[in-house]
């Protein structure tokens, strides 16, 4: 690493090699606690990195497939963050409707779709841009705008906005 830290980062030359396992543990469990708070209700969506430095920490490690959405108002600003669907090793299940009830529920103006990928690669897959065409066709019905769709491994994650998918 040949980063510069400055002299108020205590973490800045900590290495995942430094820690024992507990300690990892505990630097997970903080860093859930930190990227939480940024995306608690109320607090408007500054960063697309920082949403999926978040969505990582969260999922990355699951062993089945977890679909959810963070739902957003018209300031992009979070109302909440719903784990939907829990499937297999490999898929999950995803019903547009109950995306649409939600949204209209919580009178979301924007979503950003997330799952993960048990098999710690990130790359969406052709059913997962089929999913989201049906998802983003079904709250478009309702004028609530798909922002992104995150697919999320342990040690990666890929946007669809980013890779102009959406």
């Amino acid at each position: 690493m040949n980063e510069v830290y400055s002299a108020s980062d205590r973490f800045g030359g900590l290495t995942s090699q430094d820690l024992n396992s507990t300690e990892q543990e505990s630097v997970i469990a903080l860093a859930l606690t930190v990227l939480a708070q940024r995306h608690q209700r109320g607090k408007p969506i500054d960063s697309s990195s920082d949403t999926r430095r978040y969505l990582r920490v969260w999922l990355g490690e699951r062993r089945t497939e977890t679909f959810g959405s963070l739902y957003l108002d018209s300031q992009h600003r979070v109302l909440e963050c719903q784990e939907l669907f829990r499937g297999t090793i490999d898929g999950a299940a995803v019903y547009p409707r109950v995306l649409v009830q939600d949204a209209l529920r919580l009178n979301a103006a924007a979503v950003v779709l997330f799952h993960n990928h048990p098999s710690g690669i990130a790359e969406p897959s052709r059913s997962d841009q089929v999913i989201t065409e049906r998802v983003r066709a079904a709250l478009a019905l309702v004028d609530v705008r798909v922002l992104d769709h995150v697919v999320v491994a342990a040690g990666e994650s890929v946007s669809f906005a980013e890779r102009g998918l959406l």
